[in-house]
């Protein structure tokens, strides 16, 4: 079975196949970087403590995106700064001059957050950091920072390499999160940066914008028609409440990024629809960024956690989990272009197929216990079926007995509803027990994938065209994994693996 940290002590709620560090806080993925067949994990880290502080990145190392080792705290917070969110890349030109002429620096570009004590009480400005072996150890840049705007809130860079019609550079984008702004600059050499442009949208006034990413992808698989990506999150204001993860469509000159015009998303009752749509419809996918160095493929992971309740989770001597990586593309459904998702998992080390439901009576609104899972156990369920417009189908994941998180697929409503009002514990915070909802695509067959692991769900939906990501924490070590459907519930497949 794979392993979250170098050794962790198993529990209750720590997953089996999610990152967790071995002990202590962790929130944002940091500079998401693969390098000489390594995928790096950078990440918000108290290395003192299980609450917010002490900002610091975090380091596991990967070589499969499965199973990760947990590395010493690479950049660590000093009496004049914290160490916040942003990004990493491998200088393979040396264009930094960082390099020592046999290895390729890589090199960090993070958000210092200076203390009032300091030079400059209050700003968050960005600076560097560089490792010369393959991010073992890691150097502050003495010149810090190399982009100031004298803000208190600008912050999250993430840095690419830019090579198209307006020429070869490094460009950054960062955010005003007050301002909900995402700020694009260029750099020759990633120390001195030159402003480019700005994008903004609509947004509650509230809301603070955070960990951008900018990437382009190709449309089904055509790499001669693209499409720029711009990723923002947002707290307060996600779709399901609290943190959330937005994402917007268009064109990128080298200089500006121009959205698409595009169908707007849903927006909960009785607040207007924003343009773009959301990565995901859960309560618990946040400051999800992509991994730099992949050249054929797009991987994201995002925090696995909410901001109202973050601080309150039950879960002991750590606090926080990464999501699954998930592999970004992008589909045209409906006549719209559409971000999928799809998740990156080990491969099943057993599948069960359900005769019980998928014998020639299955349309008869049976129930049936389909697995138990167990602590270290991760389990991912499938079903497809076709189901009348007022019939509904889903699973009951909890202890024996009716309680337990329950995802209801319903395509009279035209959406997939996971509530977790009754699923275990939920008394830790106000804001928890929730009920999330995804859009439901219209179509004769309705898939769903769901991975079960501790303290998480993740659902996959018509093949991740939609995801909900929600955190779970069941009474008990042992929980049922329980299907249902209304009796005019056509299925196809029904299917629980356990993943080796």
């Amino acid at each position: 079975m794979t392993s979250t940290a170098s050794a962790p002590t198993r529990d209750l709620y720590r997953p089996g196949l999610h990152y967790t560090p071995a002990k202590n806080w962790m929130n944002d993925p940091n500079g998401l970087v693969f390098h000489q067949g390594v995928y790096h994990l950078f990440y918000q880290h108290n290395p003192f403590g299980t609450d917010w502080g002490n900002m610091s990145w975090g380091h596991a190392t990967s070589t499969d995106l499965h199973t990760w080792t947990e590395q010493p705290v690479a950049i660590p917070c000093d009496d004049d700064e914290a160490v916040f969110s942003g990004s990493a890349v491998v200088d393979e030109r040396n264009t930094s001059g960082l390099g020592n002429g046999s290895a390729a620096p890589m090199v960090a570009v993070y958000t210092s957050a200076y203390a009032k004590e300091s030079s400059r009480p209050g700003v968050q400005a960005q600076s560097l950091a560089y490792s010369l072996d393959e991010g073992r150890t890691w150097t502050k840049y003495a010149g810090n920072p190399v982009l100031d705007r004298g803000s208190s809130d600008f912050r999250d860079p993430k840095v690419f390499w830019y090579d198209g019609p307006a020429g070869a550079y490094w460009v950054m984008a960062a955010v005003e999160a007050a301002e909900q702004r995402v700020l694009l600059h260029k750099s020759a050499d990633l120390i001195h940066w030159e402003y480019l442009s700005d994008f903004a949208a609509d947004g509650p006034p509230d809301s603070v914008w955070e960990c951008p990413d900018l990437f382009e992808l190709p449309i089904d698989g055509d790499a001669a028609r693209t499409v720029w990506v711009l990723i923002v999150s947002v707290n307060p204001g996600g779709v399901a409440g609290g943190s959330g993860t937005r994402y917007f469509l268009g064109s990128f000159d080298g200089v500006r990024f121009t959205e698409e015009s595009a169908r707007p998303s849903a927006a909960p009752a009785g607040e207007p629809p924003l343009r773009g749509s959301w990565l995901d419809w859960g309560r618990d996918y946040y400051a999800a960024v992509s991994f730099d160095g992949l050249a054929q493929r797009r991987v994201m992971m995002g925090w696995m956690n909410n901001w109202d309740y973050a601080a309150a989770t039950p879960t002991g001597v750590w606090r926080s989990a990464m999501s699954l990586p998930r592999e970004i593309t992008v589909r045209t459904a409906n006549g719209h272009s559409r971000l999928v998702q799809t998740p990156i998992v080990p491969p099943a080390a057993s599948s069960t197929a359900s005769d019980e439901v998928l014998g020639a009576d299955s349309g008869s609104g049976r129930r049936a216990v389909l697995a138990t899972t167990a602590p270290g156990k991760v389990h991912r369920a499938r079903i497809s079926a076709s189901a009348a417009a007022a019939a509904t189908f889903g699973l009951r994941i909890g202890g024996p007995g009716t309680g337990g998180a329950r995802l209801i697929v319903d395509p009279a409503a035209g959406e997939i509803r996971l509530d977790r009002r009754d699923s275990g514990r939920v008394d830790f915070h106000e804001h928890f027990p929730s009920i999330e909802r995804a859009p439901l695509e219209a179509g004769e067959r309705i898939d769903l994938e769901v991975y079960i692991d501790a303290c998480s769900l993740e659902v996959f939906v018509q093949g991740g065209l939609a995801t909900i990501t929600d955190l779970v924490f069941p009474h008990g070590p042992d929980t049922e994994i329980e299907f249902f459907a209304d009796p005019s519930v056509v299925l196809s497949t029904v299917e629980v693996a356990v993943l080796g």
